[in-house]
């Protein structure tokens, strides 16, 4: 796995510019700290920035092969799911999924994946404003149910009774994938109840959608199919 640059840009409300860059090792979640091109050291978000709110996401956390997924981490849990993107394949700035003053101890997590890696990954916002990330490697043809990042556990059992409000979802295996292009979330008689198709960050810059939505339960799935 090589060793690579991953960078991102923020502004706060305040107008202040936070700028990010750390080297990371592809395939490993990895913490991004600010850069020290304009800071006196390279710390955590929530120490940089700790009592102000982010604004806007200027440059999404960005790696130069691949990146799955980024997320702002709060005590060991998913605080708010980020958008990604790959270096040099940016249309514009978005605005921040929900507004939150940062803490100290906030940290901006990514993962930066090599470009042939598989991981699938789901991002995913609850009309309760719960973000998750569910995750799956395909290997071959077959089925490749996601779970989440932090629990381990599968769709049902994370969000029982949530309604999903908000998705994007990343992913190189393009053709590959014969379920909607992405995924389907399965009820518990193993029927599509809501879909979402997967972006290549390395063709473009994945982008949050409301379609495509379902309210889970209890023995639901997000499931993935390839052919290959």
């Amino acid at each position: 796995m090589a060793s690579v640059a991953v960078q991102a840009s923020f502004q706060l409300s305040n107008g202040e510019v936070i700028d990010m860059k750390t080297t990371m090792t592809e395939g490993t979640e990895t913490e991004l700290l600010t850069s020290t091109e304009y800071a006196v050291s390279a710390v955590s978000l929530g120490t940089f920035a700790e009592g102000k709110r982010l604004a806007t996401i200027l440059q999404a956390p960005s790696a130069p092969n691949m990146t799955s997924y980024a997320y702002i981490d709060r005590r060991g849990e998913i605080l708010c799911v980020l958008p990604v993107a790959v270096a040099g394949v940016q249309w514009q700035p978005c605005p921040m999924p929900f507004g939150f003053t940062l803490q100290a101890g906030d940290t901006l997590r990514v993962m930066a994946s090599t470009a042939a890696s598989r991981l699938f990954s789901w991002s995913c916002i609850t009309r309760s404003n719960v973000h998750s990330i569910f995750t799956g490697t395909p290997s071959g043809s077959g089925n490749t149910d996601l779970v989440h990042l932090k629990s381990g556990q599968g769709l049902g059992a994370s969000l029982t009774n949530q309604s999903i409000a908000s998705q994007w979802a990343t992913s190189v295996d393009g053709s590959k994938i014969d379920s909607a292009g992405g995924l389907y979330v399965l009820n518990d008689r193993g029927l599509p109840q809501g879909a979402l198709c997967a972006t290549n960050p390395t063709k473009q810059q994945p982008k949050a959608n409301s379609m495509g939505l379902s309210q889970i339960g209890l023995n639901f799935v997000a499931r993935v199919t390839t052919n290959a």
